[in-house]
């Protein structure tokens, strides 16, 4: 009997819970935000190879504002704070700064009736970098224009406020320059980890 009714209250409380986050509809705008790491799978041509260059993880106040379309289909842009990266190689360092934004179409497959609402995405990035400081000499990053994969879920805390997770693969390669001669092209390909709260308006 106790477990028949521990069943009933628990049941009617998942219910509750689903019924009253109420999912997105066409015309709604999302903002998330929270803490972004970059961490790029690097690989290097020229001399960035012959020097062993590599690119550490940087993290930074990610921020999403998202447009549903439809009930179902969205569309997103990703910003952040500048990520800061240092880029080490058996020659010496050099610090630089990028913003990474990325306009995505996103799809959410299922309905209103459930709290939990995973979503894919697929876009196009942006990426600038700027701020270069090393001793080895000027040292100039060309800009990036790639593709984005994204896959993402919020968990809808009441009508407005929910959790959310996000990764995002980004295609980011840059020629490098040393002094204007080219030194080789660094492909990051970066994995974007993202979490953080978001409110639906």
């Amino acid at each position: 009997m106790e477990k028949k009714v521990l069943s009933t209250v628990v049941g009617a409380a998942l219910l509750a819970a689903a019924s009253t986050a109420s999912a997105y509809e066409a015309g709604d705008i999302i903002v998330r935000a929270g803490a972004a790491s970059v961490q790029p799978d690097d690989s290097m041509t020229g001399t960035l190879n012959t020097l062993q260059a590599t690119v550490d993880n940087n993290t930074q106040l990610g921020i999403t504002a998202a447009y549903m379309l439809t009930d179902n289909i969205g569309i997103e842009l990703l910003a952040a704070t500048p990520f800061e990266h240092t880029i080490t190689t058996t020659a010496g360092t050099v610090d630089t700064k990028h913003l990474p934004p990325t306009l995505s179409l996103q799809y959410f497959p299922l309905d209103n009736s459930s709290a939990l609402q995973p979503y894919v995405g697929a876009g196009i990035n942006y990426t600038t970098f700027f701020q270069e400081d090393s001793a080895l000499g000027d040292v100039k990053l060309e800009d990036s224009f790639g593709l984005a994969l994204q896959v993402g879920v919020d968990y809808k805390i009441n009508d407005n406020m929910v959790l959310n997770a996000a990764v995002w693969n980004i295609d980011i390669e840059t020629d490098a320059k040393l002094n204007g001669a080219d030194i080789g092209t660094a492909t990051l390909d970066p994995w974007v980890y993202m979490i953080g709260l978001g409110y639906k308006f």
